[in-house]
C-alpha cells in the first residue's frame, strides 16, 4: 500500500512536467500556423492591391527592403538609396506629385535620422540651421496662402535639403562613402552610355537635337545634363579617401562630358565649367590637378554664352533665351500681388493666375512664391552653405562646395526646386561631411568604406 502510494507520488511530478511539454509544443505549432495564415492573408491583400495599383509594388517592396536592411545594417539603407535618388519617374501615375527620388529619400531619411552616427559635426549643424531658417521664413507664405500644394511643397523643400544632408551624413559617417558615391556614379555612367547611344542613333538619321530619355528613365534634357554634371564633378574631384583609380575617373569624366553634350543642356555645361574651375584653382595638398582642362572649360563657356547672345539678338520670342526673359517679367508681375510673402509655393498649380509655369531661376521662383521674406531665407541658405563648406578641410570640403555651387549656378538658368536636382548635391555634401567625421575616428586605410580588422578576417 505504502509502496504503491510512494510510486504514485514519484510518478506525479513526471506526469506534471510531461503535460506542459505537450501543451507548449501545441502552442508553438499554433503560433506557426497563425504566422503562415497571416503571411498568406498579407500576401493575398498585397496581390489584390498591386493588381489594381501596380505602382504600389514599388512602395511595398521599398518599405519591406528598408525595414529589413534597417534591422540588419542601418547605415546600408542610406547608402543603397543613393543610386535610386536619380529616378524622377512618378510613383502614382504620370501626373502624380510623388517621384521615386522623393520616395526613396523619404524612406532612407528615417533610419538615417534615428540610427545614424552622432553627434553631427559643427558644419552639418550649421547647414541644418540654415535650412531651418529658410523653412521658418517660407512658413509665412504657407499661412498667408492656404492651399494643399503650398503646404506639401514646404515639407518637400525641407526634405530635399535637410533630409538629403542627414541621409548623406549617415552614409559617410557610417563608413559607406565609397559605396554610396560609387553606386551613384555607376548609375550615372549607365545613363551617360544610354544618352550617347541615343545621340548616335539620332545623328545617323540626320537629327541633331537634344537627347530626351524615354521609358523607363524619363529624363528631360536639362535634368539629364544636370545629373551627369553632378557625376562629372564627383569623379573630377575624386577625393583621396574614396581610393578611386585616376585613369578610370578620367575616363568616366570624359563619358559624362559626352553625355552632357548629347543633352545640350547649357545650364549643365555652365555649372560644370564653374565647378571645375573652382576645383582646379583651389590648392589641395593631397592631390595635384592638371589645369589643361580649364582651356576646354573656357571654350565651352564662350560657346554657350555666344549661343545665348545670338538667341536674344535674333528677336525670336519663342526661343529658350527670350522665353526665359518673358517668364522673368511675368514672375515679377505675380510677385507684386504680395511683395512681402509672395503668391505661395507652387502657385502655378493653382487657378489664381493665367500663367502656368515654374520660373526658370532660383531667385525669381522664391521671390514670386515666398516674397521678399522667403528670398532673404534662400539667400541666407545659399551663402551659409557655401561659406561653411568652403571652410571645411579641402580633402573633404572641395567636392561638397563644388557640387552645391554647381547647383546654385544651374539654378540661375533653370528650375531650382526640383526633386533630385536639389537632393543629390546636398546628399553628396552630407556624405563628405560624414566621411570627415568617420576619418577622424578610424585609421586612414579605412576611409570611405569600413574594412574588417586582419584578426577578424583570419577568424572567418
Amino acid at each position: 500500500m505504502s509502496t504503491s502510494t510512494s510510486s504514485d507520488q514519484r510518478l506525479e511530478p513526471e506526469a506534471r512536467t510531461a503535460e506542459p511539454s505537450f501543451a507548449g509544443h501545441g502552442a508553438r505549432i499554433g503560433r506557426h500556423v497563425l504566422a503562415v495564415v497571416a503571411v498568406l492573408v498579407l500576401g493575398l491583400g498585397v496581390t489584390v492591391l498591386t493588381s489594381a495599383r501596380p505602382a504600389l509594388v514599388l512602395v511595398v517592396g521599398g518599405v519591406a527592403l528598408t525595414v529589413g536592411l534597417t534591422l540588419r545594417q542601418p547605415a546600408l539603407v542610406p547608402a543603397l538609396a543613393m543610386p535610386a535618388m536619380v529616378l524622377v519617374n512618378r510613383v502614382v501615375g504620370g501626373d502624380g506629385v510623388l517621384s521615386i527620388s522623393d520616395l526613396v529619400l523619404f524612406l532612407a531619411f528615417w533610419p538615417a535620422l534615428l540610427l545614424g552616427a552622432r553627434p553631427f559635426s559643427p558644419a552639418l549643424r550649421s547647414l541644418l540651421w540654415a535650412s531651418a531658417v529658410y523653412q521658418a521664413l517660407t512658413l509665412f507664405t504657407v499661412i498667408v496662402n492656404p492651399y494643399a500644394a503650398n503646404t506639401v511643397e514646404w515639407f518637400h523643400a525641407w526634405l530635399l535639403v535637410s533630409g538629403a544632408l542627414v541621409v548623406g551624413w549617415a552614409v559617410g559617417a557610417g563608413g559607406h562613402a565609397r559605396l554610396g558615391l560609387g553606386l551613384l556614379v555607376g548609375v550615372a555612367a549607365c545613363v551617360a552610355v544610354l544618352a550617347c547611344v541615343v545621340w548616335v542613333g539620332e545623328a545617323v538619321q540626320g537629327r541633331f537635337g537634344p537627347v530626351y530619355l524615354e521609358e523607363p528613365l524619363l529624363m528631360h534634357k536639362n535634368y539629364l545634363g544636370g545629373l551627369l554634371a553632378f557625376a562629372a564633378v564627383v569623379v573630377y574631384v575624386r577625393p583621396t579617401w574614396l581610393r578611386w583609380d585616376d585613369a578610370v575617373c578620367l575616363a568616366l569624366f570624359a563619358l559624362f562630358v559626352l553625355g552632357i553634350l548629347a543633352s545640350q543642356s547649357r545650364q549643365a555645361m555652365l555649372g560644370l565649367a564653374v565647378a571645375v574651375t573652382v576645383v582646379a584653382l583651389r590648392p589641395d595638398p593631397h592631390r595635384r590637378r592638371s589645369r589643361v582642362v580649364l582651356v576646354a572649360v573656357v571654350a565651352a563657356t564662350v560657346a554657350v554664352l555666344s549661343l545665348v547672345r545670338d538667341q536674344i539678338a535674333s528677336g525670336d520670342v519663342h526661343n529658350s533665351a527670350n522665353q526665359r526673359l518673358a517668364w522673368f517679367e511675368q514672375s515679377i508681375a505675380i510677385w507684386q500681388h504680395d511683395p512681402l510673402f509672395g503668391a505661395g509655393l507652387r502657385w502655378w498649380y493653382t487657378d489664381r493666375f493665367p500663367e502656368r509655369f515654374q520660373p526658370p531661376n532660383a531667385e525669381f521662383e522664391v521671390l514670386s512664391s515666398a516674397g521678399v521674406v522667403g528670398l532673404v531665407g534662400f539667400v541666407l541658405l545659399v551663402v551659409v552653405a557655401l561659406v561653411v563648406l568652403w571652410r571645411v578641410d579641402p580633402q573633404f570640403g572641395t567636392l561638397a562646395f563644388a557640387i552645391v555651387l554647381m547647383r546654385v549656378v544651374q539654378g540661375q538658368f533653370d528650375l531650382f526646386w526640383v526633386a533630385a536636382q536639389v537632393s543629390i548635391p546636398f546628399a553628396v555634401a552630407g556624405v563628405c561631411l560624414g566621411a570627415q567625421a568617420f576619418a577622424a575616428q578610424h585609421p586612414p586605410r579605412s576611409h570611405g568604406l569600413a574594412l574588417p580588422e586582419p584578426e577578424q578576417v583570419r577568424g572567418r
